[in-house]
């Protein structure tokens, strides 16, 4: 008998209690900006980077009306978060202060391809308790890269930005070129000049533009990919012209790029 009035009181007082309040999230940066908010609740997110409604973040609609906040210790503590996502913004300093006063931090790889991108989904959706919505975001990714697999039949096709640089293996636009089913034809690793010279002699046979939608200052707006030899020997060869919102962070949206270079293939 005693046992019995002791667990419905401890059941009623778990009752009156509710259920466990949702973590406070906050971002440091504009690619953490994109996973928080696809994968924390909107009413738990209490600070996102000063560029989370830029040009070029894929989720600037979403970001509009939530805090933005400085990359600070002050600026952190003030907002009382619980978990801090991040991939560029702060630094060891920072996260060492957050440890210290309890606040988890979930740093973002920096991922150079699809697998990459679901591992880093899978992190943030488990550091929120928001796996069935990780999960979710990865299907419809899956389904994107499903959709444009083949597209490119093996053709080659070179990437340029405008500020005259490509891209080559161990990035996240070789993977969305070859996700399509084109070949890259920039062979060297990461990010680096591109040949501008030997592209006006030889133009490519197909090119993919990056970033060419935004107006950026200083180089990029009269930058070599933009100089008008250049767009006379590719004219013709754009098989498509890439948004830079698709292509400043490595996420899950890489997907609708290479969605994007299959459909411009395809007509």
């Amino acid at each position: 008998m005693r046992a019995g009035l002791a667990a419905l009181c401890v059941g009623g007082l778990l009752a009156m209690a509710g259920p466990a309040a949702a973590q406070r999230v906050m971002s440091l940066d504009s690619c953490a900006d994109q996973y928080v908010l696809a994968l924390a609740p909107r009413e738990t997110v209490v600070g996102l980077s000063p560029r989370s409604d830029a040009p070029d973040s894929f989720l600037r609609v979403q970001a509009k009306g939530l805090p933005q906040r400085r990359t600070t210790i002050e600026s952190v503590l003030g907002a009382r978060p619980d978990v801090v996502v991040r991939q560029w913004g702060g630094d060891a300093r920072l996260t060492a202060a957050l440890a210290r006063r309890g606040i988890r931090t979930i740093s973002l790889d920096d991922a150079s391809d699809f697998d990459g991108v679901r591992a880093n989904v899978r992190k943030v959706a488990g550091a929120l308790s928001r796996q069935g919505a990780g999960e979710a975001l990865l299907t419809r990714m899956d389904g994107k890269l499903a959709r444009a697999a083949g597209a490119g039949r093996g053709r080659s096709a070179f990437y340029l930005t405008p500020g005259g640089y490509t891209a080559g293996p161990n990035t996240m636009i070789d993977a969305m070129l070859k996700a399509a089913g084109f070949t890259n034809a920039s062979t060297q690793p990461y990010f680096s000049p591109a040949p501008l010279e030997r592209l006006v002699v030889k133009p490519p046979k197909a090119v993919v533009l990056g970033f060419f939608d935004l107006t950026r200052a200083g180089a990029d707006r009269w930058g070599p990919g933009r100089h008008a030899a250049l767009r006379k020997a590719t004219g013709g060869r754009v098989i498509a012209s890439l948004p830079g919102a698709l292509l400043g962070c490595s996420a899950w949206f890489a997907a609708d790029g290479a969605e994007a270079l299959a459909k411009a293939t395809r007509r």
